[in-house]
């Protein structure tokens, strides 16, 4: 490799570097919703053994609310029991005007969940991320998602 490629190489390999170090120093948002499972309640189907038992399966579609508990769009998914009385894996859309976000992970029973943002739409096109999930014990669950959009 001549001096001249190799100070090219180094030259791209460096700000390359550089770009990178730019997007780790990012501020992620934070959007935080809330889901409203009081209204539409998730449907339970029953699978194998009678009552709570893995593979079961919840499906959900409901409003989606703002910090104010005002609707700002929808949360529609399913889960699929994975261990019982503690967990499911999950799979969701939250949707608004604009565009939507998914996410998907394990969910848990009762305790705080973190899933990951796997994709978006519209605004949300390139987003990537995680979405803190907090069961509040009222039918509503908090959801806190820490973003960053990738353009």
């Amino acid at each position: 490799m001549s001096d001249t490629q190799l100070s090219i190489k180094n030259a791209l390999l460096s700000a390359a570097m550089l770009g990178l170090a730019a997007c780790s120093q990012e501020t992620p948002q934070t959007l935080i919703t809330i889901a409203d499972a009081r209204v539409n309640k998730a449907q339970h189907i029953d699978l194998g053994e009678p009552g709570d038992s893995v593979g079961d399966i919840l499906t959900f579609d409901q409003p989606l609310l703002d910090e104010d508990m005002q609707v700002i769009g929808n949360n529609s998914g399913k889960c699929i029991r994975t261990l019982v009385e503690h967990s499911f894996q999950c799979q969701w859309t939250l949707t608004f005007d604009n565009g939507s976000i998914q996410v998907a992970g394990r969910e848990f029973d009762q305790e705080t969940s973190t899933l990951s943002i796997v994709g978006g739409t519209g605004k949300y096109s390139g987003i990537t991320g995680e979405m803190e999930s907090t069961n509040n014990n009222d039918g509503t669950f908090t959801q806190t998602l820490r973003y960053w959009i990738r353009r």
